[in-house]
């Protein structure tokens, strides 16, 4: 009788429906913003076991409702991606449509009741303590910062890295490029060399393509979103990691328990969630000063146990 129950239970178990997750995506997701939203659903099948995910990228504009109603269609448990300009509103009409389907989207907007949940990259915490390492090397005192567009989701990653360079050297002057799109590589790389010759000797690449100058031009940078020390060892220093998958996890979890509500996600995009973090220096681990070091360590731990919050500002930061 046990085994007839465990040959049983056993069968059951593989026969379960699979969860089924759709993302997507506006961008390639070599793009940093898409693409950790991408490793977060990879990561939940691999490890939250019997997940199906399917994903879209390079949607364009005049196609993303209907990718979207098309996954709808196939009844997905969620559905991800990022909302941000021409998928903001084509995503909140599907979710009306679709109100037993569990949406989360990428969006600087609220959510709406019953099923459209929102999320935001809440790294300004990592941007700053990588200002705190660019304020305390410059030599030049001038710091360079190659972002996509002047929305709040960007604005505050900037004003977070200038507001911890200034924290630590009142000095310090930075260049503010916005390249006028979320993947441009060529266009960011034009945009730090100009900053580069204007006398930046460290820039926040929060945009894909600025290495390339920095490893030309002999500059240090910062990486943005994931890490990115891979692409440039000897050029990259740290830089804010955003990881999904707590929140990915959060929401599956949600839908399973049959308890999903529209909500604002964003406390799991950061460091006290570990939705965010600094990522390793690597080999600057070796060359940094000790002291330095240890500041960011502990400014990384009091913001950690609550006891320092990283200003908030989305406010579009004027170039000096």
């Amino acid at each position: 009788m046990i085994v007839f129950f465990s040959i049983f239970f056993v069968f059951a178990a593989s026969q379960a429906k699979p969860f089924k997750i759709a993302a997507i995506f506006q961008t390639a997701i070599e793009e940093p913003w898409d693409g950790v939203i991408h490793q977060a659903c990879l990561k939940a099948k691999k490890e939250m076991g019997n997940i199906e995910y399917e994903f879209t990228e390079k949607i364009a504009a005049a196609d993303f409702e209907k990718v979207l109603r098309e996954y709808a269609e196939r009844g997905f448990d969620l559905i991800v991606g990022d909302a941000f300009l021409a998928g903001e509103e084509p995503a909140r009409r599907v979710a009306k449509d679709y109100p037993e389907i569990a949406f989360a989207f990428g969006s600087e907007f609220g959510p709406v009741a019953p099923n459209f949940s929102v999320f935001d990259n809440w790294i300004h915490e990592p941007s700053y303590l990588c200002g705190v390492i660019a304020g305390r090397l410059t030599k030049t005192n001038t710091l360079g910062v190659v972002a996509a567009i002047p929305i709040g989701e960007v604005n505050r990653l900037v004003n977070a890295f200038k507001a911890g360079a200034l924290k630590v050297n009142p000095k310090v002057k930075v260049k503010i490029s916005y390249i006028g799109g979320w993947f441009d590589p060529p266009k960011a790389k034009e945009a730090a060399i100009a900053q580069i010759e204007a006398g930046a000797d460290l820039i926040f690449a929060e945009r894909f393509g600025v290495f390339e100058a920095c490893k030309e031009k002999g500059v240090l940078a910062f990486g943005n979103m994931s890490d990115q020390n891979a692409l440039a060892p000897e050029v990259v220093i740290t830089g804010p990691v955003w990881d999904m998958y707590p929140t990915i996890e959060f929401c599956i979890e949600m839908v399973k328990k049959k308890a999903w509500v529209s909500m604002d996600l964003g406390e799991w995009s950061m460091m006290a969630k570990g939705g965010a973090r600094l990522a390793p220096f690597h080999s600057f681990e070796k060359t940094l000063p000790a002291a330095l070091i240890k500041e960011v360590r502990d400014l990384e731990q009091k913001i950690l146990n609550g006891t320092f919050r990283v200003p908030v500002d989305e406010q579009k930061p004027i170039s000096d």
